[in-house]
Formats: structure tokens, C-alpha cells, sequence
């Protein structure tokens, strides 16, 4: 249980949620394009639309700790609508690709909580 707790209860509840609810929007985004195809299997794709959208939030994470550091506390002043646009590919790309980026993202947050609490004592 101490494993469950570090790693998927790692991020902060509201963070979570709030990519939950974006990772499941684009999770049944995906399930209406494929019920709308024909001759689809779609059960398979359906599964993986549904995991993607549970592991969202963490690939999110794994995103912006990327970008924090690479960034750092800098600001950009830039066209509103490029920013829009660049924000929905990379969501896009990190729910499409969740599945694999997840686990370093629950992997950090299960080191960063067992050092935390060695730290505490």
C-alpha cells in the first residue's frame, strides 16, 4: 500500500484532478472518432484511450518538470493563439504517448516521497 501511496497518490489532488478531467476529455474524444469509423475493432483502442487517460496526469507531470528546468523561471511574451495551439499539441502528445512516459513520472515520485520521508525522520 505504502507503494500505491507514493506513486499514484504522489501529486497534489487538485493538479491531479484537473489533468484527469483533460486526459479523460481527450480519452473520449478518441473513443467518438473510433466508434465513428467503420469496420473497427475498436475494444483494444478503447483500452488504451482509457489508460492513457488515467496516466495523463502523470506524463503532465513528467512535461513540466522537463520544461521547468529547461525554462526555468523565464517568461515569454507570445501570440495568445500560438501559445493555445502549442499547449493542445503537446497535450495531445503527452496523452498519446502516457503509457510510456508515466512510469518515470511515478518512479520520481515514489523516490521523491520515500526520501521526504527519510528526511522527516
Amino acid at each position: 500500500m505504502d507503494l500505491l501511496r507514493k506513486t499514484f497518490g504522489g501529486l497534489n489532488g487538485s493538479y491531479f484532478f484537473r489533468h484527469l478531467f483533460f486526459g479523460m476529455a481527450i480519452s473520449v474524444l478518441s473513443i467518438w472518432l473510433i466508434s465513428k469509423t467503420p469496420n473497427a475493432s475498436p475494444i483494444g483502442m478503447i483500452i488504451f484511450s482509457v489508460i492513457n487517460g488515467l496516466l495523463y496526469p502523470y506524463a503532465r507531470f513528467v512535461y513540466e518538470q522537463i520544461m521547468g528546468f529547461l525554462m526555468g523561471e523565464n517568461v515569454f511574451f507570445i501570440n495568445a493563439i500560438f501559445m493555445l495551439v502549442t499547449k493542445l499539441i503537446t497535450m495531445i502528445l503527452c496523452w498519446a504517448f502516457a503509457i510510456f512516459i508515466a512510469p518515470v513520472g511515478l518512479a520520481y515520485l515514489y523516490f521523491h516521497h520515500t526520501r521526504q520521508e527519510k528526511i522527516r525522520g
